[in-house]
């Protein structure tokens, strides 16, 4: 039985949360918060999105027993949640395509996104093209580097990709430019924001939609099993992936759940992406969390080899989570990412994105704490081909 009711009303996870928007964006955000619950009491919409989900993504997904992974660290018994096989290569196009249905319920003709390593800008395109939505992607002028390959299939696709190269030209600055865009189209436009941050009803919408992942995997467990995981870890930037992986679980007390954020260079460098680890509580992008901030409450520069989780904000649910302690959060390294994303490749020959990589990443050291016979399920967001050349330039030291 579910007693976790979060948000409320208006919008708020405990104290985090909300809606902090200039007055332009309200009509559009409410607008957004009725359709989707028109959409959710529709069975059409429902059977529609599942259509697609099963038919074109390729839900559900696996639940794969890593067992050279499991048998080489002599622990628990370690299973992957394969996100990674999803239609685009990522958790991304559970969100992007619930959104654009949604955008088509609104009448609406044109999408906005941001995107960072790219996963959720080809989702938002693949989800577009196949349903005729005209798309326009933000990306920081450093992500685009980083990510060269999603860029040319966002473009294959038919959208028109953005460079930013304000501040660190990252994610969080094409976020920036993705609102401006939207306050300046919101007539046509819907924005689909790719992770569970932003104001009301952004963060729960995303949850909703990315909750098939948790869910499938609770079910699977359970069947491979016999009984639920004893622990359940995802990696994290804004939380999307997490979120719908920790959210089926979080009335299960038994069940501890870990969420992973990029700690870069090391959390005493100050050079990380870590909001809940090492944040403040603050206001970003219109919502009340935790972030990274200077003495000057200015926004602090995230750090991470990792463009997904290159982010200096967090999900407003998570904030939650982690204040009422049901979920603990911890950060792992650049250099350990890397070894996570060599090993799971060498073990299990299967490439992870480095986003996914500080999951595997920190299950490594979860499972020598752990004991045999206890399982851990880890949320394998997104595959590794876009990061293959630039870990190839890090190992080769260029």
């Amino acid at each position: 039985m579910t007693t976790y009711t979060n948000p409320d009303k208006t919008g708020r996870y405990g104290t985090f949360g909300g809606r902090f928007v200039p007055e332009l964006l309200m009509p559009a955000l409410i607008e957004l918060e009725k359709a989707y619950e028109d959409a959710v009491a529709d069975p059409a919409f429902k059977e529609e999105l599942n259509k697609y989900l099963a038919e074109y993504v390729g839900r559900e997904t696996p639940l794969f027993h890593a067992k050279n992974l499991s048998e080489q660290l002599g622990g628990p018994d370690i299973y992957l949640k394969r996100e990674d096989l999803n239609h685009t290569g990522a958790h991304k196009i559970n969100n992007a395509l619930g959104q654009a249905l949604l955008t088509l319920r609104m009448g609406k003709k044109k999408v906005v996104a941001e995107t960072g390593a790219g996963q959720h800008g080809v989702a938002t395109a693949t989800a577009c093209a196949l349903l005729g939505l005209e798309c326009v992607i933000f990306m920081g002028d450093e992500d685009i580097r980083r990510q060269k390959l999603n860029v040319f299939r966002m473009e294959l696709l038919g959208a028109k990709v953005h460079g930013v190269s304000s501040g660190s030209a990252t994610l969080k600055d094409a976020v920036n430019e993705a609102m401006r865009y939207w306050v300046s189209n919101v007539e046509d436009t819907h924005y689909i924001l790719g992770t569970a941050a932003g104001p009301h009803p952004f963060p729960y919408i995303v949850r909703e939609l990315q909750a098939v992942i948790g869910t499938e995997a609770k079910k699977q467990i359970i069947e491979q099993t016999g009984k639920l995981p004893d622990a359940v870890v995802a990696c994290l930037g804004g939380g999307s992936n997490a979120i719908g992986m920790f959210y089926p679980f979080i009335d299960d007390s038994s069940v501890k759940i870990y969420g992973v954020e990029a700690g870069g260079h090391g959390i005493e460098t100050n050079e990380h992406a870590a909001t809940l680890v090492a944040g403040e509580t603050g206001i970003l992008h219109g919502t009340l969390t935790r972030l990274l901030q200077d003495d000057d409450g200015q926004i602090r520069e995230a750090v991470s080899i990792s463009a997904g989780l290159d982010y200096p904000g967090i999900g407003p649910e998570h904030s939650h989570l982690q204040e009422i302690g049901r979920v603990q959060y911890d950060s792992i390294t650049d250099e350990e990412a890397l070894e996570a994303f060599q090993l799971l490749s060498q073990t299990e020959g299967i490439i992870p994105a480095l986003e996914s990589s500080h999951a595997v990443a920190f299950t490594l050291k979860l499972a020598k704490k752990m004991k045999k016979g206890e399982t851990i399920v880890v949320c394998l967001s997104g595959r590794g081909d876009k990061d293959v050349e630039q870990v190839k330039a890090r190992l080769e030291g260029k």
